[in-house]
């Protein structure tokens, strides 16, 4: 475990510059753990979709990042979904730079480069809502990763539990060896994430990344054979630990 942790501190110093809580929760405790907030944005029918994908990475996204964000990506769905949705992930540092970044009308700077974005009226709206998950890092990777290069393809997945008990016993199998083996069989993670607050608790999501879905399918093939993974699988301690799945394929934007 201390080995682990250490392997992914120093991958994660190299990270790009982007953006559960177990009770009782400690914000102390977990400072070195990033949090993540997984923004959906439902695009109205007929709306400027550019406009707002500029504006997400050219405004927004530097205005978290001025206010301590540590990073910020931004996805499309893979295929036509309908309606269009766009998913705008951040990484924070810890719950401070959180509630500081949700203050971005502060800073001078983001309202003059805004202003044209604040000026549209209603007839023009660009999205019809959008949703906001938060996640707290895991211990066994705390930090986000970097993508593969040249990388085109990004799975998201929410593990659902049937009860609380069932999530926290998932992430402990994560944080004691499924992460070691993701890596071993290149399903390349992310992040990962306990739901902190949103739908679908109690769960966890995490974000895998592959060149292309003939990597994705060979990739996941190797790590359902992997031996390790079966072991771990068989244990008592482990079972009944995911009643749903849910997943995305995303491409980056």
């Amino acid at each position: 475990m201390k080995r682990r942790k250490f392997m992914y501190s120093a991958m994660a110093a190299g990270a790009l510059p982007m953006a559960s809580f177990s009770q009782p929760y400690n914000l102390a405790k977990d400072a070195e753990k990033e949090w993540y907030e997984v923004r959906t944005y439902e695009v109205k029918f007929g709306g400027n979709q550019q406009f707002l994908k500029d504006y997400l990475l050219k405004i927004l996204g530097p205005a978290l990042l001025r206010a301590g964000a540590n990073n910020y990506r931004l996805f499309g769905e893979l295929g036509n979904s309908d309606p269009t949705k766009l998913w705008f992930i951040i990484a924070y540092p810890n719950g401070e730079a959180f509630l500081k970044a949700q203050n971005a009308h502060n800073d001078e700077a983001y309202r003059g480069a805004a202003e044209e974005y604040n000026a549209l009226p209603q007839y023009q709206t660009l999205y019809n809502r959008f949703s906001s998950s938060l996640l707290l890092a895991f211990d066994g990777m705390p930090k986000m990763m970097d993508p593969v290069e040249g990388a085109s393809l990004f799975e998201l997945r929410t593990y659902e539990g049937y009860s609380e008990d069932a999530v926290r016993r998932k992430i402990k199998m994560f944080n004691e060896g499924e992460i070691d083996i993701f890596l071993q069989t290149g399903l390349h993670p992310v992040f990962f994430g306990e739901m902190i607050v949103g739908p679908y608790r109690p769960c966890l999501t995490y974000m895998i990344n592959f060149k292309d879905m003939e990597e994705h399918d060979a990739n996941w093939k190797s790590f359902s054979a992997h031996p390790e993974w079966k072991r771990m699988s068989a244990l008592d301690e482990y079972a009944n630990t995911v009643s749903n799945i849910r997943k995305v394929f995303l491409k980056p934007i």
